[in-house]
Order: C-alpha cells, then structure tokens, then sequence
C-alpha cells in the first residue's frame, strides 16, 4: 500500500487551515471533545480524555505513512485555535476512492467550518492524489452533515441500510460521493 502524503503547503481557504496535528493539540482536542454532539455522530469515544487524544495523535503519522488514512487538524488561518478535525479513512488505493469525515468544535460551529474543510481536502484528494471518489456517509437523523456534504457539492446517493457499527450499534447511513469528474 503506498504511504499517503500530507498536503504540502498545508490546504487553507485565508479562514481555515488543515495541518498536521501535533503533540500539543492535546489539551484542545480533549476540550473539544467534550461536547457530546461528536461521540454522539462520529467514532469518537465517548468520556474523552488526555489519553484518547495522545493516543489519536501519535497514530497519525504511522496511519499517513501506511497509506491507511490522514487526520488533520482545522485551525484557524492563523493557527490560533483548533476548530475541529478533517480526515480520510477508508482508503483503497486499488479503487481510487477514500471516506472523509470531520467534526467541528461547538464554538466553531454555524460557521461553515465543516463544508470548507470537506470542500478544500476532497478537492485535494482527488486532483493532487488523483483518486476517483471520495465519499462521505452521514446518520440519516444528522441533518447537519448531510447539508455539509451537499454543500461541498456531493452528490446523495442512497441509504446503506445497517451499515456499519458506531459504538457498537448498528446504524443506517446516507452515502454522498464526489467524483473527480463533479470538479469541472
């Protein structure tokens, strides 16, 4: 499996930046993960703590260099505060195509975070990796990310019915896509 890369100048549209995360994003990242609307859609756990974070972090870099998945972090442009996290999972480079996720910190929230950050590293997925899709799955009762998602201009696809296990449970998810070809 070839390695990922991270984007080298880190993505930004002059009011976010996705970048590396690194050691002291820590204490940001517990606080943030404190709201229980991001373990409540996302694999986060749930009672986040130093530990989760210090953990999450130093696996991302073996992740990126494995080819398995990227995290980054969304911070303001200027670095100054952590307003969530954007990533790829689910990567399969024989197929072309990767999942992106996200979440957003509540006081980051309502500000179109989340839809500039799926827009700028979807974008960069698939013309600087040159992959043929990415796809996004949001719970069908999480009517914020599927605005997110067709905001970035993906495209709903359908219901993937008991498709997959979040904190241990069975959930139906909505798949959206964005092709290469949707770019113009």
């Amino acid at each position: 499996m070839p390695a990922l890369s991270l984007p080298d100048p880190p993505l930004s549209d002059g009011d976010i930046l996705l970048r590396a995360w690194t050691p002291s994003d820590v204490p940001a990242v517990t606080a943030a993960c404190q709201d229980p609307d991001i373990p409540r859609w996302t694999h986060v756990p749930t009672q986040y703590t130093e530990h989760h974070a210090r953990e999450f972090i130093a696996g991302c870099h073996g992740a990126v260099a494995e080819g398995r998945q990227l995290a980054l972090a969304i911070v303001a442009a200027d670095g100054s505060e952590l307003r969530g996290a954007a990533g790829l999972s689910e990567v399969d480079w024989v197929n072309r195509k990767a999942e992106i996720g996200y979440w957003v910190a509540a006081e980051a929230r309502g500000r179109g975070v989340a839809t500039r950050a799926v827009r700028l590293l979807s974008r960069w997925t698939l013309e600087e990796l040159r992959f043929e899709r990415v796809e996004l799955l949001a719970n069908p009762g999480n009517e914020l990310s599927q605005k997110v998602a067709e905001g970035a201009g993906f495209t709903r696809e359908g219901v993937l019915r008991r498709y997959r296990r979040r904190h241990g449970v069975p959930e139906d998810l909505i798949m959206f896509s964005l092709l290469g070809v949707d770019l113009g």
